[in-house]
């Protein structure tokens, strides 16, 4: 079957549209004016891609964010910023609430007309690799972001011009890229569904062991094929998914519970705690011990 990325319907009369989410990523509202919303059903809970560029505040959850070839943890407050066509997802634990704000201003597209917007060419082929904000930016970012739903026309398009103005003046230290590599996918994928299929079934079961017969049969793939279509979605092999997920949870854990660090290796998937030692150290720079005191202080 073949499967398309995402499309995304601006609103008549817009140039982008304005989302929110009290619940769940399943549960959107597109924010068309002041008073009037149009129910969606999110995307944001499944591994997909779009055309448009995208912002995204989380203003309550946490879970873990997935941005090209980036795993990490996220929690209210975070603020992201997408290129066109980078794949994501957010897993989320519990519940959660948010803003999203998506665009598309292509080569021609009469945003480009203006000799000010110029400048942001730059910003916009950085955001292929998604770039999170934080400090006085996120912070003013985010206020803007608020004042949206309450705007329409024109005012709304100020603080969308406001927006990118701040993310594109922001110092490097709080405008972060989080995926190593850019991703250029076709605009439409025969495989996003089986890849989407793969990292829920992964995400499901990182804690047990993980058998590559399985997913094969579950996304109907053969090896050769599961291998370069999972790298070219993910940006990672299945093993290297795989252990930055399974790292993920043992972070959390770390600052969390007071459970042994034998314990929360094993526990989140890990065979060989000697492994999970080094691959910890490797990619947190410390510990595991060290990383539970510097967290808890």
């Amino acid at each position: 079957m073949r499967v398309e990325r995402e499309k995304i319907e601006i609103p008549s009369g817009h140039s982008f549209r304005v989302l929110r989410w009290s619940r769940t990523l399943r549960e959107v509202e597109c924010v068309v004016a002041p008073g009037k919303i149009e129910k969606l059903t999110g995307e944001g809970t499944r591994w997909h891609f779009h055309m448009e560029m995208e912002l995204t505040l989380f203003r309550e959850g946490q879970g873990t964010r997935f941005v090209g070839d980036h795993i990490g943890a996220f929690e209210a407050g975070d603020l992201v910023l997408l290129g066109s066509k980078l794949p994501h997802y957010w897993h989320t634990r519990g519940h959660s609430g948010g803003l999203s704000v998506q665009w598309h201003f292509p080569e021609g597209h009469p945003f480009w007309a203006f000799p000010e917007t110029l400048p942001l060419r730059g910003l916009f082929e950085r955001a292929g690799h998604g770039l999170r904000l934080s400090g006085l930016t996120a912070a003013r970012v985010g206020s803007l972001m608020n004042e949206m739903i309450s705007v329409q026309g024109v005012e709304q398009l100020s603080l969308l011009l406001r927006v990118l103005a701040v993310i594109h003046a922001a110092p490097e230290k709080e405008r972060v890229r989080l995926s190593a590599r850019s991703f250029a996918l076709a605009a439409e994928s025969h495989y996003q569904q089986a890849i989407s299929k793969a990292v829920r079934h992964l995400l499901a079961s990182f804690r047990e062991q993980v058998r590559l017969e399985d997913v094969l049969i579950l996304t109907g793939m053969s090896r050769p094929t599961f291998a370069r279509q999972f790298k070219k979605h993910s940006g990672k092999t299945l093993s290297e998914f795989l252990n930055h997920l399974r790292l993920q949870a043992a972070c959390r854990e770390l600052v969390e519970s007071d459970r042994s660090v034998l314990e929360i290796a094993l526990g989140s998937g890990f065979t060989q705690v000697s492994f999970f030692n080094r691959l910890f150290r490797r990619l947190q720079r410390c510990s595991p011990t060290e990383y539970r005191a510097k967290r808890r202080s």
